[in-house]
């Protein structure tokens, strides 16, 4: 009886069926949030870069739009941008104030595979499901 219970065999077969899951998990979130982060800096520069050119005298909606696919685009986003021009902001400088323009640039983001996984743990969640990311930039107007 003694021979039997010290017997270890299986013992890391079963640690490794127990930590495999687990491990798996965490590179597949390290993955995921990478990309979101990815995603997030590609958005910000896309509303940077439109905010540039709106400021400029001569520079239309649709230039500014233009720009931000372009980014997106060249950023290796696929999918629609909601993009949105406020030319009448105000802005302080020192004492007084100027005209500026605010770009917002909205994505729908979607992890590829927390959602799934979240979703076979917990049916119904939500968790890991699609959200909206938006960066905003504003610049003073030239």
């Amino acid at each position: 009886m003694k021979r039997r219970l010290s017997n270890e065999r299986g013992t890391a077969l079963l640690e490794t069926a127990l930590v495999l899951p687990i491990v798996l998990l965490i590179s597949v979130s390290i993955f995921e949030f990478g990309r979101a982060y990815q995603t997030w800096q590609v958005l910000t520069n896309a509303s940077r870069e439109a905010a540039r050119i709106a400021v400029l005298p001569g520079t239309s909606d649709t230039d500014i739009q233009n720009r931000v696919q372009q980014y997106l685009t060249a950023g290796q986003l696929v999918g629609t941008a909601s993009i949105g021009i406020d030319r009448a902001q105000t802005i302080s400088i020192g004492v007084g104030t100027a005209q500026a323009t605010r770009v917002t640039v909205s994505y729908p983001f979607n992890f590829l595979v927390l959602n799934p996984v979240a979703k076979l743990i917990v049916p119904n969640t939500t968790l890991g499901g699609a959200f909206t990311m938006v960066a905003q930039a504003q610049m003073r107007n030239e």
